[in-house]
């Protein structure tokens, strides 16, 4: 009976606390954020990153042997050589500053021979990167556009409380401008994925 008692307590309880999310009477009710106007003043500053580099071909290794012949079949019948070739990534990234400095992941942009910055009104310009830190896997790249540029302004992440609203703006495998949004769920916690681990 104790049992039964038990659950049943709380399952009253489930649903007193859903009957007051759910009620459009007394109480606070729920307001889902739009972000229709946010997304529409923050996505010019969100811009597309392309990065190529060229791949050495890795050498044959040569295995000791006592095949007689193996000098033979190495001399004509020697497998065609690989050549160099281009390893193309794609990332997302932030103008910060209205002089061309943009935040993106040092992946991204790490033994890139070239960086293109798309921006989303369809410029195109070559990046530099100024700063990097592959612990944090952040990096700092500069492009050189005429006119002011549109700017995302950093936040403080220390005001931020489990929780609330957030958006995210970007190019998820090439697909400009996407918007997502969800919640904080939670904060300082250690997933071991790096030596800064604060998620």
């Amino acid at each position: 009976m104790r049992i039964r008692s038990a659950r049943s307590a709380r399952c009253f309880v489930g649903s007193m606390l859903l009957c007051a999310i759910f009620s459009g009477g007394a109480g606070a009710s729920l307001v889902t954020p739009d972000f229709a106007k946010l997304a529409k003043k923050l996505k010019p500053a969100v811009v597309n990153i392309s990065t190529s580099k060229t791949i050495a071909p890795q050498k044959r290794q040569q295995h000791p042997t006592m095949d007689p012949f193996q000098e033979y079949f190495d001399r004509f019948f020697e497998a065609p050589r690989q050549q160099p070739f281009k390893q193309r990534n794609l990332g997302s990234g932030f103008i910060i500053s209205d002089d061309g400095y943009i935040i993106t992941n040092n992946h991204v942009v790490t033994g890139a021979d070239e960086i293109k910055v798309k921006l989303s009104d369809g410029r195109e310009f070559s990046g530099e990167v100024k700063g990097r830190d592959e612990k944090f896997d952040v990096a700092l790249i500069k492009i050189v556009a005429k006119g002011q540029l549109p700017v995302a302004p950093l936040g403080d992440s220390d005001k931020m409380e489990v929780g609330e609203w957030v958006m995210a703006i970007g190019n998820p495998f090439g697909l400009a401008q996407t918007v997502t949004a969800g919640i904080v769920s939670a904060q300082g916690r250690v997933i071991g994925s790096g030596p800064y681990d604060d998620f």
